[in-house]
């Protein structure tokens, strides 16, 4: 705080949950410095979602049957009463891969076994295609800015275990005007009269993962912030100036100010991980040709699980270490020049899906 107010910052954008859970917003706030990032409280809806779901629940949000659990013991005891295949959830924060889809008993054991007597959540499993919607909300008022879809598996076609995402594109076509209208109508902006009544406003930007089911969009789950790879998609389409509209949000002037505004383009990002990851991945790998990357009509090569060398190398430091990502008229255009990027990037240890978008390709016949 000490910093931010000698460099008299006029706005504090904070990025990651485990920060606004534990309330680096609040403090800003107490400090008087605007803050885009909901309070503590308000970030329970990712910190938590044993209390998502208890809220929707108490506002008649479409989501998941479920039941909470505080411990294997009473875990294995209520697992009954879901069938197969049944989602296994740790209550608390894990970097996108605290889920588990079991298709047996057995998996679902497994699953609540690793989570190791914590608190956790079962859900009955939901049929449909995932899409993400993302609303920017300044305590009272509520818009939506953009539409997105993750590919959360490791492998392509959606196989092998759950990561922090894999790669992403917006818009997400299967996300209709309609059906967006609808998620806003029935699940966000219950959400935000929700918070609101209980003394814990939301501001900041939610997302909301959404499975669009026979029934209509369902809640799966909020997080609290952009999000990774997702957020690298949207920000590329984002017109107008960024700092004014998160301002607005930050001090609760979002209904004065024009709507977002976004390009008609489709950005495709994909993400470069390590061997090994969504485990432990291998660090200290030579990554070069980003600048080569980037000759590509388009394209973006946002850096995150990186570290220089004494030597002024560029070496891999994470799991997720780029998020390639490609603007185009169309979505095969923008996939093309992302995969264009990524074959220019020199990463030995490096892995990708290459079949990021291919459910709406499938739809487009391309």
């Amino acid at each position: 705080m000490a910093l931010a107010r000698s460099a008299k910052v006029g706005l504090v954008v904070v990025g990651p949950e485990a920060p606004l859970v534990a309330g680096v917003a609040d403090a800003c706030r107490s400090a008087g410095i605007a803050v885009f990032g909901p309070n503590a409280a308000a970030a329970e809806l990712e910190g938590s979602k044993g209390f998502t779901k208890d809220l929707c629940a108490a506002a008649g949000i479409p989501t998941a049957a479920y039941v909470r659990a505080n411990g294997a013991e009473q875990a294995l005891a209520e697992l009954s009463r879901f069938s197969l295949p049944v989602v296994v959830k740790a209550d608390g924060l894990a970097a996108g891969k605290g889920v588990t889809v079991a298709e047996t008993r057995e998996e679902a054991g497994a699953a609540i076994a690793d989570i190791d007597n914590a608190p956790l959540v079962i859900e009955e499993f939901l049929r449909g295609e995932e899409a993400s919607l993302f609303a920017l909300v300044d305590g009272e008022t509520a818009v939506p800015l953009a539409s997105a879809q993750d590919h959360k598996r490791v492998g392509d076609r959606d196989t092998g275990p759950n990561t922090g995402g894999m790669g992403a594109y917006s818009p997400a076509r299967v996300l209709t005007p309609e059906l967006e209208g609808r998620a806003m109508a029935e699940i966000v902006l219950p959400t935000v009269r929700a918070m609101a009544a209980r003394g814990t406003p939301f501001s900041g930007v939610l997302y909301a993962g959404l499975m669009l089911t026979d029934e209509g969009p369902k809640l799966i789950e909020y997080n609290v912030r952009f999000g990774d790879p997702e957020c690298e998609a949207i920000m590329p389409r984002m017109e107008g100036d960024l700092a004014e509209l998160l301002l607005a949000v930050a001090t609760g002037r979002l209904g004065e100010i024009d709507p977002p505004e976004l390009s008609h383009e489709t950005a495709v990002t994909v993400v470069l991980a390590a061997q090994g990851y969504p485990g432990t991945p291998r660090k200290g790998c030579l990554v070069d040709g980003i600048e080569a990357a980037e000759q590509v009509e388009g394209v973006t090569v946002f850096q995150a699980g990186t570290a220089r060398h004494g030597s002024g190398a560029l070496l891999s430091a994470g799991g997720r270490v780029l998020a390639v990502t490609a603007r185009g008229p169309t979505l095969a255009e923008a996939r093309a020049r992302a995969y264009r990027a990524v074959d220019a990037i020199d990463f030995a240890d490096g892995f990708c899906r290459r079949d990021i978008g291919w459910r709406e390709l499938a739809r487009e016949g391309a």
